[in-house]
Order: structure tokens, then sequence, then C-alpha cells
């Protein structure tokens, strides 16, 4: 009984780190669409270019890296529940 609870601990686990994904994909999505219909330049693009380099890192990378780190300690920590 408790093995299917574990599966499906880590399913459910699976599936909102899947979708913390998918949200800041679609905020991504949703910038690039704004910028088409603003309009380009080549000197738009290039700044936005660096723009998302520099800002990337600053917003998206956190984000994905606290879904991650949260959906491992939670799956390592049903992992070692069921184990002992």
């Amino acid at each position: 009984m408790v093995t299917v609870e574990l599966i499906i601990l880590l399913v459910v686990l699976f599936v909102l780190a899947l979708g913390g994904t998918f949200f800041v994909f679609r905020q991504e999505e949703k910038k690039m669409k704004r910028y088409e219909q603003e309009g380009d330049t080549v000197e738009d693009e290039l700044q936005r270019s660096r723009d998302y380099e520099s800002h990337s890192l600053k917003s998206n990378v956190p984000r994905l890296l606290l879904i991650y780190v949260i959906t491992i300690f939670l799956g390592l920590t049903a992992f070692f529940i069921y184990i002992f």
C-alpha cells in the first residue's frame, strides 16, 4: 500500500514541476508575442537579446531552480520515509 502512495506522490510532484516549468515558459512566450506586436527593428532585437541574457539568469533560472529543488527534496523525503 505504501508503494502505491509513494508512486502517486512522486507522479503528483512530477506533474507540479512540469506545470511550473510550463508556467515560466508561457511567460516568456507572452513576452515574445508582445514584442512581435510592437514591431521589430534590428536595434530593438539586439537590445532585447542583451536584456534577455541578463534578466533570464536573474528571473527564470531561479524560478526553475526553486521548482526543481523543492520537487527533488520532496521526492527524496518521500522515498526515505518509504525506506524507513
